[in-house]
């Protein structure tokens, strides 16, 4: 896996009062946290979007067409 740097800048208040405080943080494993979270929000927004396109289009086919498909599908198996 290749990694690429990222950097965060925080405002000196809330810097001093992490140390005064003793919170220890990991700023590479919270940057990451939330990337990850906002990249997985947007993959299921896009899988939603793309569920009801599908859907759309699969209202159009006859429920007996769908049905002739599966089973021409199950028998190829």
């Amino acid at each position: 896996m290749i990694y690429t740097p990222v950097s965060a800048k925080i405002n000196r208040g809330l810097y001093l009062k992490l140390k005064k405080y003793n919170i220890s943080f990991s700023i590479n494993r919270i940057i990451k946290r939330v990337l990850e979270e906002k990249v997985r929000k947007r993959e299921e927004e896009e899988i939603k979007e793309t569920l009801k396109k599908v859907q759309e289009i699969l209202k159009e086919i006859p429920s007996s067409e769908l049905v002739k498909v599966i089973r021409m599908s199950r028998e190829e198996k």
